[in-house]
């Protein structure tokens, strides 16, 4: 029967088991040092890992592939990894000294660089998959490594070394995931905060190796490491003090020279280019050299003011029509465009407006150019603005009575990103049109903007096919319309329109788009207890954006590209990442 200790010193080699390292401190403290740089280089290695998905998902949108892809790519590099180390063994110290320089390095680095890819290039899904497999590999040369170091240390059984190792690295990732998003985005950012973490993981892994194991280095490697060590170091301080300009370098290569405004609010990145003339957008022709407003959040053109008119008018005025519409409530709609349209009835009493981010509501409110575009809805005391979870709030005013305590609401209008990002896609659920339902007055009206109808049919009739299993007859039309900026993701956008192309519908109203420029709609869908009626109500205003026929025009136009026959999205089973 072999001894455990005696199998694990077979597996290591003789040069690495059995010789005890020369240790500046007793073999008690220096095991207890080895394992308490294990945590911080978990702790870094997770940091790098959320860092990656969160970026690519800003970047690249739907969080749930760029996570497995970020982590299967990783883990399966960490495999190759672990592989890789086992020729280092030999020279343990060394090989995780210079494991870590590098991993400081390419971690730390690597928000910068998958920015600087997405600005000045145009996408970052290659560099994506080649930084998360530089650090898989890394990573995974750790362990190998670690466990050599800490046998030399104090030969303990391969069971107790295992448990030792892991327990320390465990816990470590543990504190990485926790710091990231508690600690390092609100106060440093993506860019600073992983340069930080970079900062960090060298030091640990330099400090280790160059003090505790010196011992175990000839001059040579001790000042060639000291060498590397400095140089990763300067580099990633050189990186933090550049990040500020390298940033607003980026933001001017994604938005142009016109973005007067970039915060970030705690929920996303809100960016705002243009309308600091007052003759640009909403209809009007540009005056002087004033470009129209354009509003971004997490990198997704929200609003540009040259054709956000006709997206809200087409959203907002069918819903009006074919009943009352006293009470309405607004799901989303923070840039306060939809609470302009609806403001503009006599008859409307009360809009209570459900948005998640308060910063982009303070915008709406204080910044020149948005508040004039949406004429300072919010600030009409007819208007009523609640931060909340659209989802949650909902359901809550089911568990309690429908509405704000005066009964149910007349119209619900959707004003939400697409269902295509993946965070929206519960606020496209069976479960929330059912909420969205019991709120809903028996005459009321439900209008859901619900993604291009055409670029992405499949997403815009599993909505539609999710409204009706909750119940409601559905109206399913569309719109003629573009973004006149650069969107970096799905939402309210469809297909790769060149930005300064006119499209052939210009005229206000017009619903005729050639075939094959079919992606450039948008895809609305109304809903009642009973077949709403569909069209503009006696009262409405004039509009600039659509007309009756152009409305009957994509209803019909809906009509015969229905995708029929799809299941329902729901909570457990969502279908929008198609």
């Amino acid at each position: 029967m072999i001894e455990p200790e005696s199998a694990f010193t077979g597996a290591l080699g003789p040069s690495e088991a059995m010789t005890p390292a020369q240790l500046p401190v007793p073999a008690g403290l220096g095991r207890l040092l080895v394992l308490a740089v294990v945590f911080v280089c978990a702790a870094c290695g997770l940091v790098y890992e959320l860092e990656l998905v969160a970026l690519a998902t800003y970047l690249v949108g739907d969080s749930v592939t760029q996570a497995s892809v970020v982590l299967s790519v990783m883990v399966f590099a960490m495999g190759v990894g672990a592989l890789l180390a086992k020729r280092l063994r030999c020279r343990a110290a060394v090989g995780f000294g210079a494991v870590e320089a590098g991993l400081a390095l390419v971690g730390g680095s690597s928000a910068m660089a998958l920015y600087a890819c997405f600005a000045w290039f145009g996408q970052s899904r290659s560099a994506l998959v080649g930084f998360s497999l530089a650090i898989g590999i890394l990573i995974g040369a750790e362990v190998p490594l670690l466990m050599t170091l800490i046998q030399r240390v104090r030969r303990q059984d391969a069971g107790g070394a295992v448990a030792d190792l892991f327990a320390a690295d465990y816990v470590g990732a543990l504190v990485g995931g926790l710091a990231f998003p508690f600690l390092l985005l609100p106060h440093f950012g993506q860019l600073t905060g992983a340069l930080v973490t970079g900062a960090v993981n060298a030091v640990a892994g330099g400090a280790l190796v160059l003090w505790l194991f010196r011992g175990d280095l000839t001059a040579r490697a001790r000042w060639a490491l000291l060498g590397v060590n400095t140089l990763v170091l300067a580099l990633l301080a050189a990186g933090m003090m550049l990040a500020t300009p390298f940033e607003r370098a980026a933001r001017h290569a994604v938005y142009g020279s016109a973005a007067r405004v970039a915060v970030q609010t705690g929920i996303q990145e809100v960016v705002m280019t243009g309308g600091t003339d007052p003759g640009a957008g909403a209809g009007r022709e540009r005056k002087g050299s004033g470009r129209p407003l354009a509003l971004y959040l997490d990198g997704r053109l929200r609003v540009s003011a040259d054709t956000e008119f006709r997206y809200h008018q087409a959203l907002v005025h069918p819903a009006m029509a074919g009943g009352p519409h006293a009470r309405v409530l607004v799901l989303g709609g923070g840039d306060g465009l939809a609470v302009r349209e609806i403001l503009r009835y006599r008859s409307v009493r009360s809009v209570t407006v459900v948005e998640l981010d308060p910063g982009v509501v303070e915008l709406a409110r204080t910044d020149p150019g948005l508040s004039r575009l949406n004429r300072h809805s919010l600030s009409d005391p007819r208007v009523r603005v609640v931060t909340a979870d659209a989802f949650d709030w909902l359901r809550e005013q089911g568990a309690s009575r429908p509405g704000d305590g005066q009964g149910p609401y007349d119209v619900i209008v959707s004003d939400l990103p697409d269902p295509g990002i993946t965070a929206s896609t519960k606020l496209y659920s069976q479960e929330f049109y059912g909420l969205a339902a019991r709120t809903l007055a028996d005459d009321g009206r439900l209008v859901v903007h619900a993604g291009p109808p055409v670029a992405r049919a499949q997403s815009y009739w599993t909505v539609e096919a999710t409204i009706r299993s909750v119940g409601l007859a559905t109206v399913p039309y569309r719109l003629p319309g573009r973004l006149t900026e650069f969107s970096g993701g799905p939402d309210r956008w469809a297909g790769p329109t060149p930005p300064d192309a006119d499209p052939p519908d210009a005229a206000p109203g017009s619903a005729a788009v050639p075939a094959t420029d079919g992606g450039r709609y948008w895809g609305f869908v109304l809903a009642a207890r009973h077949e709403p009626w569909f069209g503009l109500a006696p009262d409405a205003p004039v509009l600039t954006g659509v007309t009756r026929e152009a409305l009957q025009d994509g209803r019909r136009g809906a009509a015969r590209d229905r995708i029929p026959g799809l299941p329902a999205s729901t909570l457990m089973h969502p279908r929008y990442l198609d």
